[in-house]
């Protein structure tokens, strides 16, 4: 299992802002940051 890393809330903005791109899927984006999509999901949810 990973080590658990604590998020800015600047850096969830922007990976949630990541969604609204056009053509981007969540695993690109998990991938390219290195989160879950599980993570994603929950920021996005929460901030929005």
């Amino acid at each position: 299992m990973g080590e658990r890393r604590r998020c800015t809330i600047e850096y969830k903005r922007e990976a949630v802002a990541m969604l609204d791109a056009p053509g981007v899927t969540v695993h690109q984006i998990t991938t390219e940051l290195g989160i879950g999509a599980t993570a994603l999901g929950r920021w996005r949810r929460k901030l929005r």
